[in-house]
């Protein structure tokens, strides 16, 4: 197996990417894991950095279908 130290998200969809969001920020309030919340948070924030808007703004856009 080849090793890597990152991993493209260009095949995620917008549905997908949405739900792994969702699924950490459920998880972190639910288990009280804040490292849940952090990785939620840096994901949303990197992503909305390459989009060239806000995070708020980020979000609303996975949610349109």
């Amino acid at each position: 197996m080849e090793q890597f130290d990152r991993i493209s998200i260009q095949e995620i969809s917008k549905t997908d990417m949405l739900m792994i969001i969702k699924a950490l920020e459920y998880t972190g309030e639910n288990t009280n894991i804040p490292s849940f919340i952090s990785l939620k948070n840096s994901i949303v924030k990197q992503l909305s950095e390459l989009a060239e808007t806000t995070e708020e703004e980020f979000l609303l856009y996975l949610q349109k279908k």
